[in-house]
């Protein structure tokens, strides 16, 4: 088979030009190139050597052969003469990219070379600067020895080192942001968990005025008695992960006994067969999904009590706690959860013994659920229970003729929602916020005297905050919920104040168990001179003098101060024994004075310990 025609000019032997003869192109740069290739094609030519060989002070490749296998000079022309027609085999643009990879590459090896030369000629230059400068500053060190080689190396090596760490330092730290440039980080103390977790200002000034009695929450909880912890859940408030922590993060004596794959734990109390907590993950939903204020003060007792007779129930005391949560992020929230698919269908909304009918609380949908439902859905909807939820759960819906919107005017039965749901808010056990997990701890180690395990983790990044919404949707959202704005406002106030309180509360506590440790050792070293002022006056004068002279200087300085002590105190001590004993002589009367009062000073500190 006959090769292409291409291919059967490319491999005829180039044609060389005759002597004199003009050039049979008019294009300048393949004319170059022709001649280029023509000269590198002859033996022993000047051209050929120098494109087989790399220039003067510039190094081979990676990649390149050593210098010991290079074939023979013969060889080496004939390859570049069998190259040239296989070279021209390539179309135009290979081939000058192939050119151009070829010079970059021997430029990067030129530059190599010049940077590693010039690196070595700076750090030359540098070495005698250093060593001027050092011979300047230190001369009178110079008559002793001048500096040899070992010690320019070691000092070269030693300002090397200091620069390769400042710019490791730059790369790792840019800027002044880096954590290791911040030197008051050393300085200062360990902050405090339970400031700025909303990122606030520290200085809270409150708005509303309360008493000691609202602000002081000491709750007298007998976990081994019968008093009850029952949490009311609100929807969407981070309820359930403080359930969760009541029943598997909470120190007990007996703890809750929680199974792999059951959201239901046992806790019982020490020693009985008797839950101490009435929430969702101890005894379920026993009065309906999320029952309200009305429906657990009316059922819980009748659950907990309903099969012992009426003069056989036990006096208890239950100890309602909630968490309450921003208005505006709780609407999304639960908007989000209702685009899921959650309907809440099994909530009863019992209210003064029976349920809503359907025209007292009417279904803002007509399906199974509402899943999808649009934001402007959501919120057009005038039954949806979204609105003011925080209120309608915490109030007493008994006072406003339940959910029959007839006994009273709209504004009217705000009102009377707000005051209720502010009133069993202030008289609850505790309350804690979604925005301020460590301080809910506290008030609640506090309040309750019962410490968690491991401490509540703040979640800044939620579904909620997730939803990308405008000035004009807040303010709709904020409009639709006005109750729960109202009443979150008095609840945080409340809730910073009781916090504040208590931190007050526990420094003053702290400073005066100080103050009594400081006062108990300084009776105790009272007594201790007391006690030998006492056994000194009972020995004689001769002993005294005979033991002087050998006593040891400290225990001198200690009696004195301890009859200086005496001295100040015997005209007291002496007017109560005179009033007790008038008959007695001067002597005895003053010894036995002495000792009747160290007596009563040993019984009040014995007393007070």
């Amino acid at each position: 088979m006959a090769p292409p025609a291409f291919a059967t000019r490319a491999l005829r032997p180039p044609l060389q030009p005759e002597q004199g003869a003009p050039a049979c192109t008019t294009c300048p740069r393949r004319h170059s190139r022709v001649e280029a290739e023509l000269a590198a094609s002859r033996p022993g030519s000047v051209a050929a050597s120098v494109r087989a060989s790399p220039p003067r002070g510039v190094s081979l490749g990676f990649n390149s052969p050593p210098l010991q296998n290079k074939p023979p000079k013969a060889f080496s022309s004939l390859a570049g003469a069998l190259r040239a027609p296989l070279f021209a085999l390539l179309p135009r643009g290979r081939r000058r990219r192939m050119h151009d990879l070829r010079r970059r590459w021997d430029l990067g090896s030129l530059c190599r070379a010049l940077l590693t030369r010039g690196l070595a000629a700076v750090g030359h230059s540098l070495k005698h600067v250093l060593s001027a400068i050092f011979s300047k500053i230190f001369g009178p060190l110079a008559s002793v020895g001048n500096m040899d080689e070992k010690s320019n190396k070691l000092l070269l090596a030693l300002v090397m080192l200091f620069l390769f760490a400042v710019i490791v330092l730059q790369y790792v730290c840019p800027g002044t942001e880096c954590q290791l440039l911040r030197l008051q980080a050393f300085s200062s103390p360990v902050p405090d968990p339970y400031r700025s977790e909303d990122e606030s200002s520290a200085r809270f000034v409150p708005r509303y005025n309360f008493s000691r009695s609202d602000l002081l929450r000491k709750v007298d909880f007998d976990i081994k008695g019968d008093d009850l912890i029952v949490f009311l859940h609100i929807q969407k408030t981070g309820g359930t992960t403080f359930g969760r922590h009541l029943v598997r993060n909470i120190q007990l004596e007996q703890p809750c006994e929680c199974r792999v794959g059951q959201k239901k734990c046992t806790c019982h109390r020490p020693g009985k067969r008797e839950t101490w907590l009435f929430s969702r993950f101890s005894t379920g939903w026993s009065c309906g999904l999320h029952a309200d204020w009305t429906e657990l003060t009316s059922c819980v007792p009748a659950v907990v009590d309903g099969k012992r007779d009426a003069r056989l129930r036990p006096s208890r005391n239950f100890h309602y706690i909630t968490i309450l949560r921003d208005p505006v992020s709780r609407y999304l929230s639960e908007w989000r959860h209702v685009q899921r698919g959650a309907t809440w269908k099994a909530s009863l909304h019992v209210c003064d013994g029976r349920p809503p009918t359907s025209e007292e609380l009417p279904s803002c949908y007509t399906g199974d659920d509402w899943s999808g439902c649009p934001l402007k859905e959501f919120m057009d909807c005038p039954y949806n229970l979204a609105n003011n939820r925080q209120v309608r759960m915490l109030s007493d819906l008994t006072l406003v003729g339940c959910y029959n919107l007839s006994v009273m005017p709209e504004k009217q039965r705000n009102k009377v929602l707000l005051e209720s749901a502010k009133s069993n808010l202030k008289h609850m056990a505790f309350f804690g916020l979604t925005e301020f997990q460590r301080k809910t701890q506290y008030l609640f180690e506090k309040t309750f005297n019962m410490n968690f395990i491991s401490p509540f983790t703040q979640y800044n990044t939620t579904r909620a905050s997730s939803v990308e919404i405008n000035e004009e949707i807040q303010k709709r959202i904020e409009g639709l919920n006005f109750l729960d704005m109202e009443l979150y406002s008095y609840a945080k106030d409340l809730f910073l104040q009781r916090y504040q309180f208590m931190r007050q509360k526990e420094h003053q506590d702290a400073r005066r168990k100080r103050q009594e440790q400081r006062k108990f050792l300084k009776g105790r070293f009272l007594q201790t001179h007391f006690l030998s002022q006492s056994q000194g006056q009972n020995q004689s004068p001769g002993q005294n003098l005979s033991q002087s002279p050998n006593s040891n200087p400290n225990q001198n300085l200690t009696q004195n101060v301890s009859q200086n002590l005496t001295q100040s105190s015997k005209p007291n001590l002496i007017q109560k024994e005179n009033r007790g004993s008038q008959k007695q002589g001067s002597g005895q009367e003053q010894s036995d004075s002495t000792s009747n009062g160290t007596n009563d000073y040993i019984g009040s500190v014995e007393t007070w310990r």
